[in-house]
């Protein structure tokens, strides 16, 4: 009866007993390479961004991001995106709540007149039914459950576009032009939660990559709530 637990960990399924913030065995735990001290002010690289440079039109805040996306967290996020292990959303959301604190800790949002409030990036029906979840929408709702700030639905796609990560930066700008609007239920919905005088509104997606998808986003939603301010929240850069 004295023995301890012993806990699963859910990125390599080795058994621990001493349980931390994440459920994850010391070893895993060790390996997360967390952004601690992100360099660009726009999207929270670790490093010099060349991407933030050369955007023309940028209709976001800035974007942060909890961890670098090297080798393992691609193969974490292999697990649950590719693999179907959705128990991983457990992990990956409850490590977005270290992007969230970013944006807290930086004082870029948070005012005491300032409402706050969750959406993410939509899926096209092909790929939602072919993944059978929104691995961003999941986030998104583990990230409401640790901060306490509500979730809504707010986007849709205009159509279906191919997998970004095969794409080049341009290729991807292009792709993703007008890929993105408000959901007209949506906006009448939820067209008292923008009427403050402040608002902002955080953007879930699992990876930034040049911030094109975060852009189109930011720019479908300034189109129909224009004093919104936009940041993004993303697991990996």
């Amino acid at each position: 009866m004295l023995a301890p637990n012993r806990l699963t960990c859910l990125a390599c399924h080795a058994a621990y007993t001493s349980p931390g913030e994440l459920p994850l065995c010391r070893n895993c735990a060790d390996k997360i390479p967390w952004i601690l001290q992100p360099r660009c002010a726009t999207c929270g690289r670790p490093e010099t961004c060349m991407d933030c440079v050369r955007r023309k039109d940028s209709y976001f805040e800035r974007n942060r991001s909890a961890v670098s996306y090297n080798p393992q967290m691609k193969g974490w996020l292999g697990i649950y995106k590719y693999r179907g292990h959705e128990e991983m959303r457990r992990l990956i959301g409850s490590m977005l709540l270290h992007a969230y604190n970013l944006h807290k800790h930086e004082a870029v949002v948070g005012s005491a007149d300032c409402s706050e409030m969750i959406t993410y990036v939509p899926l096209s029906d092909k790929r939602l039914t072919e993944r059978g979840f929104n691995q961003s929408q999941q986030l998104a709702e583990e990230l409401g459950r640790k901060t306490g700030l509500p979730v809504i639905p707010l986007l849709q796609r205009t159509r279906h576009t191919d997998k970004q990560s095969f794409k080049t930066r341009v290729d991807r700008i292009e792709d993703l032009q007008g890929v993105f609007a408000v959901d007209p239920s949506a906006k009448d919905k939820h067209k008292a939660l923008f009427s403050s005088s402040k608002v902002t509104l955080y953007v879930v997606d699992d990876v930034y990559t040049t911030g094109s998808t975060l852009n189109e986003c930011a720019k479908a939603i300034k189109k129909e709530f224009h004093s919104v301010d936009i940041c993004g929240i993303s697991w990996a850069r």
